[in-house]
């Protein structure tokens, strides 16, 4: 038996005892996020989320063997899930490139609106240097399913600068928004559409460099033309 997930939390299995590790990793992710506001990222949030979510805490412990990371990973895979569940493609196809990323990660944003404390713990369990490889795997991941929403197909460097220069875009944010005690997040909000047009500056800027060289404007080679007009 089946059921529709929640905010965050994809359809799965009603009964917990029936879930495979990774649909209960899923079913508990969002459970541990709401109890690491006041207990981190920690085996008393994880032992809570079992109560909250009907699963044996053995077994909830087995899922998430991997600790805080796995927690907070699997609670961004859920936010993953949801935004393509709630942006597909076909929806953000009529959409300028700016309002697909713009709509992409305001509902980052919104997904863990109050959950600001957990997401702060979340983020210094990231900062720590023996997890930075997997906070850097698990941002480019966030980063890459956002391009494909938005409709990106390059296989070239483009491919790999897009998403870093999204990770880098989102993280920021992320940052301000922990922080951002404005009505309805106004500040944050301001800040996302200035980090947007900047890169949208710079990927116009870069487009032109990138145009074949024949095609580049050269301010020599036009003094040269009405110098000596071509016949």
């Amino acid at each position: 038996m089946t059921t529709g997930g929640t905010a965050g939390e994809p359809a799965g299995p009603v009964d917990p005892a029936v879930m495979t590790l990774d649909e209960l990793r899923l079913h508990l992710a969002p459970h541990i996020a709401d109890a690491a506001i006041f207990d981190g990222w920690s085996d008393a949030a994880l032992a809570e989320a079992a109560r909250a979510g009907g699963a044996d805490l053995d077994i909830a412990r087995l899922a998430f063997k991997d600790g805080a990371m796995g927690m907070i990973g699997a609670w961004i895979e859920t936010i993953d899930r949801a935004m393509a569940a709630a942006l597909p493609r076909e929806t953000l196809a009529a959409m300028k490139i700016r309002e697909r990323i713009r709509s992409l990660v305001q509902f980052r944003l919104d997904a863990v609106a109050g959950r600001e404390e957990a997401l702060r713990r979340a983020l210094a369990v990231m900062a720590m240097p023996r997890n930075a490889a997997a906070a850097i795997r698990t941002g480019w991941h966030s980063a890459d399913v956002m391009w494909r929403l938005a409709g990106d197909t390059a296989t070239d460097w483009n491919h790999y600068s897009k998403r870093a220069i999204l990770a880098s875009l989102y993280a920021a944010t992320l940052a301000v928004f922990v922080g951002d005690e404005s009505e309805s997040k106004a500040e944050t909000r301001a800040f996302l559409d200035r980090r947007i047009e900047g890169v949208m500056r710079f990927e116009t800027l870069k487009r032109k460099w990138l145009r074949p060289r024949g095609e580049r404007f050269s301010p020599v080679r036009f003094l040269g033309r009405l110098r000596y007009p071509a016949k």
